[in-house]
């Protein structure tokens, strides 16, 4: 049952907490989401999070496909410098997650030599236990790409039982719906821009043909070979010859 699995959770706490996760995920799944900014959006994955469970006070989204980690989006800047000093050491628990694709729960303190940065800037803001889950974009074991990671942070040592960690791994998921639909979103956006330039560049060029069709008395054809000519002569792409040439036609003599 819930509440034997919740370790101490009352019902009410559990049918919220779960009420919370499947609001989130509809939200996300929204289409007007996808066009909010990729930090706007985990940043609410990690306010969600931070609402859905009693013991959290705090949580951040770790991003690591950037090159280096980074805290892309967190409900206090407090705890920042947590994470921060995980990424400078190169050890802790949030990477450790993300590196074995499993939750790491952690009582600040009893991981003192293992991970000293790490305890070190947890106590000084006051955290007690830690909690980090992997966000993978996709749900397929070991071939799924990993994002990143999402991290809770308490004041409390005893916080984060095993139903406390299965609600992190749903909001895991409403966070690489997050990215997914942001990376979705900025894909059809470079298209619609390339698709834009495309039809710009094709009016600059046919501009310059009409021009030299009427300057020279030449076909369409002609009229193209003479700006694919330049094009190679100045090593310049054709629009740009074409838009070279229309801005000088049209100049104002002085």
């Amino acid at each position: 049952m819930a509440e034997d699995f919740a370790q101490g959770l009352s019902m009410a706490e559990v049918t919220h907490a779960l009420d919370v996760v499947s609001e989130t995920l509809g939200v996300l799944r929204d289409e007007a989401v996808a066009r909010e900014p990729l930090e706007e959006a985990l940043r609410r994955v990690a306010h969600t999070t931070v609402a859905a469970i009693p013991e959290a006070d705090a949580a951040s989204v770790t991003r690591l496909v950037t090159g280096s980690p980074e805290t892309i989006a967190a409900t206090d800047d407090t705890v920042i410098p947590i994470d921060e000093s995980q990424y400078a050491a190169g050890r802790g628990p949030c990477l450790q997650a993300a590196e074995s694709r499993s939750p790491i729960r952690a009582v600040i303190g009893q991981h003192r030599h293992e991970w000293p940065e790490f305890t070190a800037a947890a106590e000084e803001a006051g955290i007690h236990a830690y909690l980090s889950v992997p966000v993978l974009l996709d749900d397929r074991g070991q071939d799924s790409e990993l994002i990143g990671s999402l991290n809770v942070y308490s004041f409390r040592p005893e916080a984060f039982d095993p139903f406390d960690e299965q609600l992190v791994r749903l909001f895991t998921t409403a966070a690489s719906a997050a990215i997914s639909n942001a990376q979705r979103w900025q894909r059809t956006r470079d298209h619609v821009e390339q698709l834009q330039a495309a039809l710009i560049s094709r009016a600059e060029i046919d501009q310059a043909k009409g021009v030299l069709m009427a300057l020279h008395g030449i076909s369409s054809d002609e009229a193209f070979e003479r700006l694919t000519e330049i094009s190679q002569r100045t090593n310049t792409k054709v629009h740009q010859v074409a838009r070279d040439f229309m801005r000088n036609f049209t100049k104002e003599p002085p």
